[in-house]
């Protein structure tokens, strides 16, 4: 765990919610972790090898991103919906802009990205709109968006080599977008430990009323952060577009949302606010991705997976809530 604003009531009673405080939420998730990639080195054939290691550090990167986004915004006792229709959303910009060099493409489709967590934020912190609510109409406003941007749903090709590099290149062994990943996740490690702004998260998300009080911007934050998880969402959605080579408004973040909150769910961060576990959500992202790579590994149908992520979510939430006293 990061950091959190002040102690929490323990997770629920009984033996697993006990095993789950022994071990703190990321431990927990940690220790199903090694049991996941343990039980798939030996059972699932050419699990354990570089070419699948680099191979689920790829497919994770992407969600990752968001997942950091969402990551915040979760902390402070938000949500949001809307990061794949962002995603799509800056993909499409970039698509149609692209031709004009990619000097304009790429700050012009995070500009957009971040305008529409710019208005996720405001209607949550200023008009006070649940943000579930708020979320989920830019989530089905944006979508149409990036279709009508990407010239009524065409699929539209991006051939400019800086971008696809940007989805396609290496370093060495390692893919960019992979690097991209793990830079966001070390500044965002940063911030929240070593930053007021930092603290001011956590502190809106723990206790909004006593942050007032402290001093604390509450709602400049809470706008921050849903602007953030924008930014972090249109940089997914240009990685996505570049892997393609294609601006797909209907495809590119699809249910990315879903995966993204999982990640932080499980990985330790309070659904309620006012703590927050990066690292955390490394470790539930890459659970949800070694659980969908072993499932196609396996040959196991894609909806069995999805069922076993489902109830994985609704473990760690069980094991979130308060104990009664």
């Amino acid at each position: 765990m990061e950091a959190s604003v002040a102690a929490r009531p323990a997770p629920g009673g009984g033996k697993a919610g006990r095993w789950w405080s022994a071990l703190g939420p990321t431990g927990g998730a940690v220790v199903a972790l090694v049991v996941l990639v343990l039980a798939n080195a030996v059972f699932t054939p050419n699990f354990a090898t570089a070419g699948n290691f680099w191979n689920v550090l790829f497919q994770l990167s992407v969600t990752l991103l968001v997942a950091v986004g969402m990551t915040l915004v979760i902390s402070t006792g938000g949500i949001d919906l809307s990061v794949g229709s962002v995603m799509a959303i800056a993909a499409a910009v970039a698509a149609v802009t692209i031709d004009r060099g990619l000097a304009l493409a790429v700050p012009a489709a995070l500009l957009a990205a971040m305008a529409v967590g710019l208005l996720n934020g405001a209607f949550v912190s200023y008009f006070k709109v649940q943000a579930i609510v708020v979320t989920l109409a830019t989530l089905l406003a944006g979508r149409g968006l990036a279709q009508v941007i990407n010239r009524d749903g065409a699929l539209i090709s991006i051939n400019d080599p800086g971008f696809l590099w940007l989805g396609r290149g290496h370093l060495g062994p390692v893919p960019v977008q992979v690097l991209i990943a793990a830079l966001v996740v070390v500044l965002a490690v940063f911030v929240l430990r070593a930053t007021p702004f930092g603290r001011y998260v956590l502190a809106a998300g723990g206790n909004p009323a006593a942050a007032r009080l402290a001093g604390v911007p509450v709602s400049r934050t809470v706008v921050s952060v849903y602007v953030i998880s924008g930014l972090l969402a249109g940089l997914a959605g240009l990685i996505e577009a570049s892997r393609l080579g294609a601006s797909a408004a209907a495809k590119i973040g699809q249910n990315v949302e879903l995966d993204a909150i999982a990640a932080v769910v499980v990985g330790g961060t309070l659904l309620s606010g006012g703590r927050a576990t990066i690292l955390g959500t490394v470790v539930g992202a890459l659970i949800m991705q070694v659980i969908a790579t072993s499932f196609n590994m396996l040959l196991v149908p894609y909806a069995w997976s999805l069922a076993f992520k489902a109830l994985i979510i609704v473990f760690a939430v069980y094991l979130q809530r308060p104990r009664r006293v």
